[in-house]
Formats: C-alpha cells, sequence, structure tokens
C-alpha cells in the first residue's frame, strides 16, 4: 500500500494550492483520510479529514473557512484558498484504515508534499 501526496508548490500569500491525495494498494473511497502537516522545527498538525461512512469533514481552527477536502474519482483532495505564512511545511495524506474521523494513529502516510508560502 502507497499512498502517494502531490500538488504543493511556492505560492504568495492570499494565494491558493490543490493538494491531491492517491493510493496504490487500496481504495480511498473506503477509508477515512487525514491531510495533516509539519512546518519546520514544530510538530505535525492535523489540518482536515473526511470521512467515509458519511462523508463528513473536519478541520483545524487555523483553516475553518480557507481548506476544503473533498473526495473526486477516487482520490481525496485538499483545497486551500487564502494561504497565509503560517501555512507552510509539509503536508501528508493518511489513512488509519476506518471510517470514521479523526484518524487515530494512521496506519499509512504519503510522502509528503511541500508548500510553501512566500512574497
Amino acid at each position: 500500500v502507497q499512498l502517494q501526496a502531490s500538488g504543493g508548490g511556492l505560492v504568495q500569500p492570499g494565494g491558493s494550492l490543490r493538494l491531491s491525495c492517491e493510493a496504490s494498494g487500496l481504495t480511498l473511497d473506503y477509508y477515512a483520510i487525514g491531510w495533516s502537516r509539519q512546518a519546520p522545527g514544530k510538530e505535525r498538525e492535523g489540518v482536515s479529514c473526511i470521512s467515509s461512512s458519511d462523508g463528513s469533514t473536519d478541520y483545524a481552527d487555523s483553516v475553518k473557512g480557507r481548506f476544503t477536502i473533498f473526495r473526486d474519482n477516487g482520490k481525496v483532495y485538499l483545497q486551500m484558498n487564502n494561504l497565509n505564512f503560517e501555512d507552510s511545511g509539509i503536508y501528508y495524506c493518511a489513512t488509519d484504515i476506518t471510517e470514521s474521523c479523526p484518524l487515530e494513529d494512521p496506519d499509512y502516510w504519503g510522502q509528503g508534499t511541500l508548500v510553501t508560502v512566500s512574497s
């Protein structure tokens, strides 16, 4: 099983990026998928999660109203709008092979994709 996160890049404050998470050896539609991030010198923090049981979503307070997690065509996306400097970091997608959020001790992690917000 492999998860692959992609879509990161360099963006100016106020800009947008869309991250995607896809998997091989696993059908993402069946499981809750979460996005987390880690900034240099900081601990990894959960950003968002989408369940597979009812499609419900969770967001960290710091990204509510700016980020949207959704599923489409077997992938999970994180649409990030109005980005600010504090959003910089490596973003990971993960699953704990359950249907519900929040994730607890994920079994599988993507390799991460770097988001840099800079002017």
